[in-house]
């Protein structure tokens, strides 16, 4: 369990990426999430697979030292899909869903690509000289933290006390 929690340390928060225009809603894609994880998971010597077995869907982590399942979390297919493609499109959100829970991933919303670069110094001075209410602050302190700039995030904190 070591491992993974090395793992976990070093995933941080990540975020939504991809568009469902019939929903209106932003997710993380599967993509995406496997690009960023699987390097930090083979750092650490975990193998991640991803099987279909027995009408579910599911995550598993293998240590590749002693070929030990170190956790693993699994969704049951809905029986009612006969449409490939719909069953397809079920296994890639099952598998999204199950690696998220097995990793314990946090997402944030955000506009668009701002998580995806680390800012300089001065844009997250301008962002938080711009803040003016302890909410936008706290947003902002979240998405600063992440970068480990906090502590420009908490003088100004003080002064909107």
């Amino acid at each position: 369990m070591k491992k993974l929690l090395e793992v976990q340390k070093e995933i941080g928060t990540l975020s939504k990426n991809a568009k469902n225009p019939f929903f209106k809603s932003q997710y993380l894609d599967l993509s995406e999430l496997l690009t960023h994880v699987t390097p930090i998971l083979n750092k650490h010597g975990l193998i991640l697979l991803q099987p279909i077995k027995s009408g579910e869907v599911g995550s598993v982590l293998i240590d590749a030292e002693t070929g030990n399942k170190t956790c693993e979390s699994w969704m049951t297919l809905p029986e009612t899909i006969s449409d490939p493609q719909k069953m397809g499109a079920c296994v890639t959100y099952f598998r999204r869903y199950t690696l998220k829970s097995l990793l314990s991933i946090a997402e944030v919303d955000d506009d668009g690509n701002t998580a995806a670069k680390k800012p300089t110094k001065a844009e997250i001075e301008r962002i938080i000289e711009n803040a003016t209410d302890k909410a936008t602050l706290t947003k902002w302190r979240e998405w600063i933290s992440h970068f480990g700039l906090v502590d420009i995030a908490t003088t100004k904190a003080g002064e909107l006390t």
